[in-house]
């Protein structure tokens, strides 16, 4: 059976930051089927939309109103089906993102939740419950939105409803035969109209311990859920009732050809993720180990060893991520000293303490070449292949990400990973669209930008190039070998393939390279390999 997700490259795409055709200020899905040749001119497999989906945008597209509909500002079913054909047209296969988890507050179904009061089959398909206390005025529990505040909010006629996220986010109730049926549904729908695969937002919570009474959770750290990876029985997250749902689904997929595939987020650790790709579920489920690891060669052994033998455990590939939509861009990241508080480096607006953006930049190269040198498959977030930093300095009246307010302005979020990519050097949003762009780009964005790359063949955009025009002559053998001869201190070396050698070295000084011919460098070399830097070679 074909399996084309074991070794591909996804590029992923956050629709409203990617490329606007209608000059709005938002991007669309004509932008991005006017842009799709430069993600087969990257070499990648094919893309993954983030949502696309009817939604007021709460929580950037992630609170969705009609899951059968593109939203307006975005396009139309009609665009969607041509961008379809255009990605299949190069190559590309088209994977969608899923959001089972919860609904918009708009949704219909919210709606006549709300219009037909407590006792009503309508609001069974959401998690509704009375208050505690004499008048019902406290919440059922002390359950926190992972966005901050209480995981409740509290209607007219005096019930509560459930929402892990924002309040204009509610929980669906899967224990209701209705929302497993209109899931069936959904993915049919979407798997008709040409989708290859499905992103499973959140997949570990979806099902809940729901039984009275509640159970209250223990916090930590101010107010947080209690470690879910310390607690087995969590009563919000990785119920063992979620397993049939995605074997239920995978029946589901099942019914074309080739059967769909999909990637679930699943943050648990390795021995709890793999249960969810087990050969009757997902195909495969996000890797954060690797995006958390540290630039240090003994701790990035550590996680790559554990997550294929994870992935050899139940028969799934394994796969390979170093940014996403939600976290702080990677070379903004790398160029920070080991153990800065992310959240607070945001709220000083990226200042304190400041970057090294040129040893960020370095360290980001090389591990782009490891990422992609690993057996299984990599998910390449757009902008990685510019080397864009986070736009940490985003000014508060500007900012989107729901976190801000709800976390009392104390969370600045998400946006800084998120702001429109830059295409040409100079112009209205640096060739974005022509109206300007929905999130402000910074100063001299354009210097990152394809057009400025394109004609440098020492940029970021070029070292991915030649990665992925390489990538082929292994990535089929799905083996790893390590080196014991050179994979010493802070050098990780590894066979690949038919005589692909991968060398990193996450320390300072140099190293003498053993013989071979360079495939690609992530910087200049003279026979050694420099501190923060990666190179392929072929055995000669």
């Amino acid at each position: 059976m074909q399996q084309w997700w074991r070794d591909a490259v996804l590029y992923q795409i956050y629709p409203r930051s990617f490329a606007d055709a209608d000059g709005d200020g938002v991007g669309d899905l004509p932008g991005i089927t006017a842009r799709l040749g430069h993600i087969a001119d990257l070499g990648a497999d094919g893309i993954w939309l983030s949502p696309f989906y009817a939604s007021p945008w709460a929580d950037g597209g992630y609170d969705v109103s009609d899951f059968r509909a593109v939203d307006p500002r975005l396009g139309t079913l009609e665009d969607f089906d041509a961008m379809v054909a255009a990605a299949h047209g190069l190559g590309l296969r088209v994977m969608v993102d899923i959001v089972p988890n919860h609904t918009s507050e708009e949704h219909p179904w919210f709606r006549e939740a709300l219009a037909a009061g407590p006792g009503s089959p309508e609001r069974d398909l959401y998690v509704f419950r009375d208050g505690r206390g004499e008048d019902g005025g406290l919440p059922p529990t002390n359950w926190r939105s992972t966005f901050g505040g209480p995981a409740w909010t509290r209607v007219e006629d005096g019930q509560w409803y459930l929402h892990l996220f924002a309040r204009e986010q509610p929980d669906l109730n899967w224990d209701d035969p209705r929302v497993r049926e209109e899931f069936r549904g959904i993915l049919r729908f979407w798997s008709g109209r040409g989708v290859d695969g499905f992103r499973i937002d959140v997949a570990y919570a979806l099902v809940k311990d729901l039984r009275e009474p509640l159970r209250d959770l223990v916090l930590v750290d101010g107010g947080r859920f209690e470690d879910i990876a310390a607690n087995p029985d969590h009563p919000l997250l990785d119920r063992p009732g979620v397993h049939e749902v995605y074997r239920d689904w995978r029946r589901v997929l099942a019914e074309f050809d080739p059967p769909r595939a999909t990637v679930g987020e699943v943050w648990l650790p390795g021995d709890r993720r793999r249960l969810y790709t087990r050969p009757d579920e997902l195909d495969q489920a996000f890797n954060f180990d690797f995006l958390r690891t540290e630039w240090d060669a003994d701790s990035y052994r550590r996680v790559i060893d554990a997550s294929i033998a994870d992935a050899a455990h139940v028969g799934t590939a394994p796969t390979w991520v170093v940014g996403n939509h939600d976290v702080v861009r990677p070379v903004s990241v790398l160029g920070l000293p080991r153990g800065t508080d992310q959240g607070a480096w945001l709220l000083s607006d990226g200042r304190d303490p400041e970057p090294d953006l040129e040893l960020g930049t370095r360290r980001a190269r090389a591990l782009a070449l490891l990422e992609l040198a690993l057996p299984g498959s990599a998910y390449v977030y757009q902008g990685e292949e510019l080397g864009l930093p986070e736009a940490a300095g985003l000014p508060a009246e500007a900012l989107e990400d729901p976190r801000w307010e709800r976390s009392g302005r104390t969370d600045k979020g998400r946006d800084g990973c998120r702001v429109p990519l830059p295409w040409t050097q100079d112009g209205p949003s640096y060739g974005f669209g022509a109206g300007g762009s929905w999130l402000p780009q910074p100063e001299g964005w354009g210097r990152w930008s394809v057009e400025a790359e394109s004609g440098d063949p020492g940029s970021v955009l070029n070292l991915y190039r030649r990665a992925l025009a390489h990538r082929p002559d292994f990535c089929a053998d799905r083996t790893l070998v390590w080196d014991d001869t050179l994979n010493l201190g802070p050098v990780l070396a590894f066979w690949r393939g038919p005589g692909v050698l991968v060398l990193v070295n996450t320390g300072r000084e140099p190293v003498e390279l053993p013989p071979g011919e360079v495939l690609v460098a992530s910087t200049e070399l003279d026979g050694r390999l420099p501190g923060d830097a990666a190179v392929w070679l072929r055995r000669v």
